[in-house]
């Protein structure tokens, strides 16, 4: 398989991470897979992952972008934690986006934050790929 280029020449690397107690990933597994099968490199790192957590594994495995899949509700204070702990690691070159279960009058507040895009349930992955693929630059 060909890995998608980054324009930097090297293949995407994205971490996939289910923060909290939420413990339902099939979401996040299958977002995963549709990622690996378009030629992007993922870190998939399992279920209840804190953000002191996830930032590391992406500092330390070198991502170009993390993907959060929050389904419990706790989306704004999760995602705003991850890029909390970017900037203090200045690692805001790392894009973050992600999904799940997020009302739409939250979106703005969490882009707010420095969330990058947010997919909602019905997403095809096709798009979540297409915009991975036209929006994640190489660090």
């Amino acid at each position: 398989m060909t890995k998608f280029p980054s324009p930097a020449g090297g293949p995407l690397r994205v971490l996939v991470a289910k923060p909290g107690l939420d413990g339902h990933d099939r979401g996040a597994k299958v977002v995963a897979r549709a990622l690996r099968d378009a030629g992007v490199e993922v870190v998939y790192t399992g279920l209840h992952q804190t953000p002191p957590q996830i930032v590391a594994t992406a500092l330390q495995e070198d991502v170009d972008a993390i993907g959060l899949s929050v389904l419990s509700g706790a989306h704004v204070p999760l995602f705003g934690r991850v890029a909390e702990l970017l900037r203090e690691h200045d690692a805001t070159d790392i894009t973050l986006f992600g999904g799940g279960i997020i009302p739409d009058a939250d979106i703005p507040a969490l882009k707010e934050l420095g969330v990058a895009e947010l997919f909602t349930p019905g997403t095809p992955t096709r798009r979540i790929v297409d915009w991975v693929k036209g929006h994640v630059r190489q660090r």
